[in-house]
């Protein structure tokens, strides 16, 4: 089913989101997205949809459970589920739909492109993120490589032939990247020899593409230089010369297979760079070519990680989604107790979506899903506005205010849509713990998501300790302008101002706390209860995306917009009221965490 009855996502929801709030269908005025209209964009969403369904939701189960594993001859072997529905996703031409058409790309708005890739990440995020890291790592290329390069190693990419990696974690490092130790060594010919091991590197090694491109962050500096004596290579899984021709294998090796707890689909592995085993052109160590200037590696990688991020939230979102789907189908159809006070034991038993606290579970589930849903969204449509408004002033705006919002993105939706999939096991009951319902894999895959690309507790430190300073709070002051400007607009009608007066209490709230903290200037103390900040905001952010949404449903009847307004209420009644017990805390600059003896643990 790719429609309203769909348990993997809600087609109407999306395109609720997408033309009725954010207008998705005015950017064909424009002239990359020119060749588009919004019949285009429907098809886009159909093909995926029932690729999705047809393909990545039958292969999820199977690459849960026969999961990445080693052959004899030491290749990567996966199942065939996993298999045909990458080079399903592949010959639909998807992956190349943001691109450039002198690439080979369509051109299409990255809001579209976000929305359609979140069917494929509630279908099986595990699988996608085959494709899905490949199209970061030739939009990092894209960006910071030589033309050489793009054409050689981007084109195929894009043509769905080959796909890629992020190769930045180490055994020793994790996320300290100050720490790498896998060092460049540059040759005779220009290009660089590879020594060193990578950890956690997901789609390391498989056969599902005629290539693999590593992007490698090494080290062409002194280890006392940290960050500063990064660089970025690519290193191909085979050999590319110069006309762009595939050549022997390079001296990259699977050194074992990480087995998560979710994520099972996706071939996670330990790299070892220069090992010997192969030896392209008589010599030891992996073959390499320098992106952009040595020892800028780390801010060139950065594009790959903040787009990853991203999709991460999107990820976490789709999962908690198709979660919320599943739990109220079953909620809507088991059967089980009465009503409360009812005194007739021989009245047969209600669905248990009569009951309150089941309610209050599908409710909270749909509050955060709807929300995470429109915060995804819609920095997705920042990407298209930094990229294409007309106007400079508003291209710099919408970069400034993606970039306080991107670890935002990242870590709310995959802390609460992770609690959704967490009520999604509730409401199943003793069966929710079992393999017998789907529940239970969702809520492996999606725990993931809090440590992908930088803990949420990185991503609170990033926020409160760069993004709202930087510019002099530029950043921060678009956002909190948006919010305010949304309430000015709610404050008008009746049934809207008292989420106006809340939301904006929030906002006032948080510009005197960020000021506050930071008085000081010591960063243990204001980054002391970071992750307490980031829920704060968080949670403002998606209480204004929820009040954006009911602007946008107007008065218009029926259960869908009626949903709307009930999750929205919910949003606001019980989870955002939870940001001023935070707000104290952060007002209050305690330091215990920080002064705790280690001791006592």
């Amino acid at each position: 089913m790719t429609g309203s009855g769909s348990l993997t996502m809600s087609r109407r929801d999306l395109d609720f989101l997408l033309y009725d709030w954010l207008a998705v269908d005015r950017l064909v005025e424009r002239e990359r997205f020119a060749a588009h209209s919004r019949e285009t964009f429907d098809a886009v969403l159909d093909l995926g949809a029932t690729i999705a369904e047809e393909q990545f939701v039958p292969a999820n189960r199977v690459a849960d459970v026969e999961e990445p594993r080693m052959g004899d001859d030491g290749r990567v072997l996966l199942p065939k589920a996993t298999h045909d529905a990458v080079a399903a996703y592949l010959a639909s031409g998807l992956q190349a739909a943001t691109f450039d058409q002198e690439l080979g790309g369509h051109q299409l708005p990255a809001t579209v492109h976000t929305a359609v890739s979140l069917w494929f990440q509630a279908a099986s995020t595990s699988i996608f993120a085959y494709p899905f890291l490949a199209i970061g790592n030739a939009n990092a290329i894209r960006a910071h490589g030589s033309p050489e390069q793009i054409e050689r190693f981007v084109r195929p990419i894009v043509a769905g032939r080959w796909l890629g990696t992020m190769c930045l974690s180490e055994p020793e490092a994790g996320s300290s990247l100050a720490d790498i130790r896998t060092r460049a060594v540059r040759q005779a010919d220009g290009r660089y020899r590879l020594f060193g091991t990578k950890m956690w590197i997901s789609g390391g090694d498989h056969e599902l593409s005629e290539n693999i491109v590593h992007l490698v962050l090494a080290r062409t500096g002194a280890l006392d230089e940290g960050v500063k004596g990064l660089s970025l290579f690519i290193v191909p899984k085979y050999v590319v010369d110069d006309d762009g021709r595939v050549g022997e294998r390079n001296d990259v090796v699977v050194a074992g297979l990480n087995h998560k707890m979710g994520y099972r689909g996706t071939t996670n592995t330990v790299l070892s760079f220069g090992e010997g085993r192969y030896r392209p052109g008589g010599e030891a160590g992996a073959v390499g070519e320098i992106v952009g200037r040595a020892g800028h590696g780390l801010a060139y990688m950065f594009h790959m990680m903040n787009e990853a991020r991203i999709a991460v939230g999107a990820g976490a979102v789709a999962l908690g989604y198709t979660g919320y789907l599943r739990s109220l189908a079953y909620a809507r159809t088991r059967v089980q107790g009465r009503p409360l006070g009812n005194k007739q034991p021989s009245q047969p038993p209600v669905p248990i979506i009569r009951h309150p606290d089941v309610r209050r579970m599908l409710l909270t589930q749909k509050a955060c899903v709807e929300g995470g849903l429109a915060l995804v969204l819609y920095a997705a449509r920042l990407v298209d506005e930094r990229q294409t408004a007309p106007a400079e002033e508003d291209r710099v705006a919408a970069a400034k205010l993606l970039d306080v919002l991107t670890p935002i993105v990242k870590a709310w939706p995959s802390q609460w849509c992770l609690h959704a999939n967490d009520l999604a096991i509730q409401i199943h009951g003793g069966y929710g713990y079992t393999r017998d319902y789907p529940v239970e894999q969702m809520y492996r895959d999606n725990r993931l998501n809090a440590i992908h690309e930088g803990t949420n507790g990185i991503q609170a430190i990033d926020l409160l300790g760069r993004k709202v300073r930087q510019d002099d709070g530029a950043g921060l002051a678009l956002l909190l302008d948006a919010v305010r400007a949304t309430v000015a607009q709610a404050a008008g009608r009746a049934e809207l101002a008292g989420y106006a007066v809340d939301l904006g209490r929030c906002v006032d709230r948080i510009e005197a706390t960020t000021r506050r903290l930071w008085e000081s200037g010591d960063p243990a103390v204001a980054l002391a209860n970071a992750s307490a900040y980031l829920d704060v905001v968080g949670h403002t952010t998606v209480a204004w995306l929820w009040l954006e949404q009911l602007l946008a449903v107007g008065d218009r009847t029926g259960a869908f917009f009626d949903g709307k307004r009930a999750a929205a209420r919910h949003f606001f009644r019980y989870l955002l009221p939870a940001v001023h017990p935070l707000l104290d805390l952060l007002d209050s600059r305690d330091t215990s965490l920080v002064d705790l003896d280690d001791a006592i643990l």
